[in-house]
């Protein structure tokens, strides 16, 4: 099944690879298609956390979003579809959103340090800056989304470090937020980012041209520091 794979990326690469545990928060536009392609590529353990259930606006951009499964738990759909991928991989989905506020995911409580790896792919100011700061003191990996909605051009989605992030509205608001609360991350956070203009709408529109290359990126971010790994 993993043979693609394991070409370009090596059996010690595909090895670790399948030993890592990844724990991803937000399963909607970005983080559905960072799974997707994290299974695909032949990562085994995945925990996939969103507390949203599908609706009719998801269908145009979000993985597990279809007329069957319109009301259903996101992460219990897109369990369903990365199982059908690869049967034996272990995916566990929680039914719950991250809260800042009530320490749902509690790193030291909760065995969130024991993960290798966390995808941010949460819409929220304060969630995302409550897990990054959590996640870099806990010196786990962590990547990040930033904003993926009113914007058109694929081709102008990269990365770059939090902190030096320009032209991103979401990245600007966690670091204001950071401010605030006189918090900063313990370690640089790589980011997924787009250096395209946010576009003027009524509604947060967003397009799966942009929001699926968002989340395949945060796989690859994980998929290359793997391979960094090997050496």
């Amino acid at each position: 099944m993993f043979s693609r794979s394991t070409a370009l990326l090596g059996e010690k690469s595909m090895t670790l690879l399948q030993s890592k545990r990844v724990i991803l928060f937000g399963v909607g536009g970005v983080g559905s298609w960072a799974a997707e392609c994290l299974i695909r590529t032949g990562l085994t353990h995945l925990t996939i956390v969103d507390g949203d259930t599908v609706q009719p606006s998801n269908i145009n951009r979000q993985l597990p979003a279809t007329q069957a499964t319109l009301g259903r738990p996101k992460v219990e759909a897109l369990k369903e579809r990365l199982l059908a991928i690869n049967p034996d991989a272990d995916i566990v989905a929680i039914p719950e959103f991250y809260r800042a506020d009530n320490n749902s995911f509690d790193f030291e409580r909760s065995g969130l340090s024991t993960f290798d790896y966390i995808i941010d792919a949460i819409d929220s100011v304060y969630e995302k800056t409550d897990l990054i700061i959590n996640a870099t003191r806990a010196r786990v990996k962590i990547f990040s989304s930033m904003g993926a909605a009113l914007r058109f051009d694929p081709t102008q989605v990269t990365t770059g470090e939090l902190m030096s992030i320009k032209g991103d509205a979401l990245a600007k608001a966690v670091r204001a937020r950071m401010k605030k609360i006189g918090q900063k991350p313990y370690r640089k956070v790589k980011c997924v980012y787009s250096t395209e203009q946010a576009q003027r709408c009524a509604t947060r529109g967003s397009l799966m041209q942009v929001t699926a290359v968002f989340g395949l990126t945060l796989a690859g971010m994980v998929i290359e520091d793997i391979k960094k790994g090997v050496g």
